[in-house]
């Protein structure tokens, strides 16, 4: 799968949140998905010294406090 890599110009902070908002808002479930591995998967190749094991799925923490 190829992934393109596209950039928007704003004017202001603010303009480029709203811009991010909606564009999150207009994607599928599964194209956020594929999204967060394309960004984990490029993680790892930046920091090669990190443990292999957990590339292919997200990591769950659950904490209890009281």
């Amino acid at each position: 799968m190829i992934k393109k890599i596209w950039i928007h110009r704003a004017c202001s902070f603010k303009e480029a949140e709203e811009f991010d908002h909606s564009y999150y808002l207009a994607m599928s479930w599964q194209e956020k998905l594929d999204t967060v591995q394309f960004l984990r998967e490029l993680y790892y190749k930046i920091k090669r010294n990190l443990s292999r094991e957990n590339r292919k799925r997200l990591c769950r923490v659950i904490k209890v406090i009281q």
